[in-house]
């Protein structure tokens, strides 16, 4: 039916956008999606750094910045120091390194915190999709387009694709969390 089908579409964008932002904490490795956040002043505006350079993970410890305009070198040293993430990049006038230095217990712990924050923003999204799904279904049968039947059903499949998701975040979580806490 189409009011599920809608539904699991945004349960599925719902899904994906906590991948997305689970991608952005750090862990004690190299990640190049960790400086996706950062901003640079570029062209008369704020570009996101992967739009105007190479970001690799040549090791572990280590993420190389290889800008495509050689001329932004020091304007994306700015960025990656003032963007909040705790790096310090060394710039060699042609590579930016940036060494990611080993999480403290505490920290990790703190980043635990806020992926839990993020999976339970993910999760209320994805029942404000069951909401509105169900308040769809409701609104059919009380319109007479729909019978009690299918509607029952109807909301059943919500709530099987429901669950379905907030599993899927929570096995998300799981996986980062283990990422994170991994010493």
């Amino acid at each position: 039916m189409e009011v599920v089908d809608e539904a699991r579409t945004r349960m599925g964008d719902a899904c994906d956008a906590i991948r997305r932002e689970f991608d952005t904490v750090r862990t004690g490795k190299a990640v190049p999606s960790i400086l996706d956040s950062v901003r640079v002043e570029a062209y008369g505006g704020r570009m996101p750094l992967n739009q105007v350079a190479t970001v690799s993970a040549p090791d572990p410890g280590l993420l190389a910045v290889q800008p495509f305009d050689p001329s932004l070198i020091n304007a994306m040293e700015r960025a990656i120091l003032s963007a909040g993430l705790g790096l310090n990049p060394a710039n060699d006038g042609s590579l930016i390194r940036v060494p990611i230095p080993p999480l403290s217990e505490e920290r990790r712990r703190e980043y635990a915190r806020l992926l839990h924050k993020m999976a339970e923003e993910g999760r209320v999204s994805i029942r404000h999709a069951r909401h509105a799904a169900n308040d769809r279904i409701k609104r059919m049968l009380k319109e007479n387009e729909i019978g009690k039947d299918e509607a029952h059903r109807t909301i059943g499949e919500v709530q099987k694709a429901t669950d379905e998701h907030v599993r899927r975040i929570d096995e998300l979580l799981a996986a980062k969390e283990k990422e994170v806490m991994a010493i």
